[in-house]
């Protein structure tokens, strides 16, 4: 059996754009590019699963004639878990615009130290000084709630 060519293709296209969309900060963008890799490698499954067939009916016709089930129950799984898996995003995007008023995900703040201190050129000391770290997450915090001051002041107006 080979596969239609623009089956292929949808696959392709469906799990390369999900990818990129999985790459973006903001929350909604990785819900879409989440569900569009779940489309994908759901048409991938059924494109494996081979030629459709009849029943897989104990007695409904022979056995070579019947299609098999295991492509399609492993689709049927993969749905229930996506949509678990949307339904959490989801919750965490909302969450986070009603905390922030935006859905992106910030830099952690362990990767921004470890970066300034390549970028100073310093060795980097894996063992971390928690007063360090912790002024700098009362510097980051107040990064963002500045920010965010200025949006909910301008929101209530």
């Amino acid at each position: 059996m080979t596969p239609s060519l623009a089956l292929v293709v949808a696959v392709g296209v469906l799990v390369g754009t999900g990818v990129y969309l999985l790459l973006e900060r903001s929350l909604s963008r990785v819900i879409i590019g989440i569900a569009l890799i779940g489309n994908g490698v759901n048409l991938l499954f059924l494109i494996a699963g081979g030629r459709a067939g009849g029943p897989p009916l104990n007695g409904s016709g022979p056995a070579e004639d019947m299609a098999d089930p295991l492509p399609q129950a492993m689709v049927l799984t993969a749905i229930v878990i996506t949509l678990g898996l949307t339904a959490f995003v989801l919750a965490m995007a909302y969450r986070s615009w009603q905390l922030h008023g935006h859905d992106e995900v910030q830099d952690d703040l362990e990767d921004r130290r470890l970066a300034a201190r390549l970028l100073e050129g310093a060795e980097v000391d894996t063992r971390t000084d928690d007063s360090d770290l912790e002024t700098e997450a009362a510097e980051a915090r107040d990064e963002t709630e500045e920010s965010d001051v200025v949006g909910t002041q301008e929101g209530k107006r």
